[in-house]
């Protein structure tokens, strides 16, 4: 690509989301979007400044591109993302990567034959300045090793207030509820800082919303190393909240809030801890805030760089999305009462078990 040339950008998914990407995308100077398209379009149109917007994925596919963003419901992700692969594109798709653990699977496959093309996914969390920050302090060993770790992350419905029905709340459609949903950030994060679990517990439960997906997921999870994580994702959080509490041999990471579109969640903060033989239980501590979401810019430039540059995506990896379904699923699982309500026969066994 020469210095006078963009790429040609299309998004699948024009809701709130795809719109975010949009405003990040016109800010690279590398990218251009030219087609969208959505269901909600009526029919398909020429918007003002060229844009074309189309009412299905086939028809942008269509479309002369270079690259396609997915910001689809979970039961289109999977699909929309092989036809991308398979067209030639390079692929950036939302969380979660599909409905279940086959359709990461199936992408891999596809993406295994097509190693010239980047995939990345929308992890977004991972690109918070907190958990930069955080991974930064844990990484680079000042406060030791990490001993546990609690996290919340919870909503007070699984759909908008505004509506009645919406598919999320249908698992054929979702494949999960709101572990799947909202939690895959908490459990990605886990991830991310620990590890992989080895061993995990849990308890699923649709007992208040009593949609056919699950309104809170419980889990307990311990690391080959024997870090344990305990982990709440709640549609039943009345007070909408963000949190992860780090404990390490030398201090404590705790994060608190997170920017979000809705304002909802906090303020976004990281407090670290160091813990002194003489502190008594009050050690000293110090907290910083951030007042601007950088993630959105940071996740969509380093994809481009990963295109431009003919390197793998900082973050987000379809091997990470593929870990991050399975711990999921693990966790669905383990509740040996929530796991008889699902078609486990396309899981892997290892997921199984």
């Amino acid at each position: 690509m020469s210095s006078t040339e963009s790429l040609r950008v299309g998004i699948a998914g024009y809701g709130m989301v795809g719109k975010v990407r949009h405003q990040v995308i016109d800010e690279h100077p590398a990218l251009r979007v030219v087609a969208v398209c959505d269901q909600s379009f009526a029919e398909p149109v020429v918007a003002e400044g060229g844009l074309r917007c189309w009412t299905t994925p086939e028809q942008l596919l269509a479309e002369e591109l270079d690259v396609l963003f997915v910001s689809l419901p979970n039961y289109m992700n999977a699909d929309v993302t092989i036809a991308g692969l398979e067209a030639g594109l390079h692929v950036f798709c939302e969380k979660p990567p599909g409905r279940d653990v086959a359709d990461v699977v199936r992408v891999r496959e596809v993406e295994s034959r097509h190693a010239k093309q980047k995939l990345a996914y929308g992890f977004n969390h991972r690109y918070h300045d907190s958990v930069r920050e955080a991974l930064q302090l844990i990484q680079g060993g000042e406060l030791g090793r990490i001993v546990n770790m609690r996290g919340v992350y919870g909503k007070s419905k699984m759909i908008r207030f505004d509506r009645e029905h919406d598919w999320r709340t249908e698992r054929a459609l979702s494949g999960g509820g709101i572990l799947l949903d909202q939690g895959i950030h908490m459990v990605d994060m886990m991830r991310l800082f620990a590890g992989e679990f080895v061993d995990v517990h849990s308890y699923v439960s649709n007992a208040y919303w009593k949609h056919d997906v699950e309104d809170n997921a419980y889990a307990l999870m311990r690391t080959a190393d024997g870090v344990v994580a305990l982990l709440h994702s709640s549609a039943t959080q009345w007070r909408h909240r963000f949190n992860l509490d780090i404990t390490l041999a030398g201090g404590a990471i705790v994060l608190s809030g997170i920017l979000s579109s809705t304002k909802s969640y906090g303020a976004e903060t990281i407090t670290v801890v160091w813990a002194g033989e003489e502190d008594g239980g009050d050690p000293r501590e110090q907290t910083t805030r951030y007042n601007t979401d950088r993630s959105w810019r940071e996740e969509v430039f380093d994809f481009a760089g990963a295109i431009l540059e003919d390197r793998p995506p900082a973050s987000g990896s379809s091997l990470d999305a593929l870990k991050t379904m399975e711990l999921v699923y693990r966790i669905y699982c383990a509740d040996p009462q929530w796991a008889e309500r699902w078609s486990l026969g396309t899981l892997p066994a290892d997921v199984r078990e």
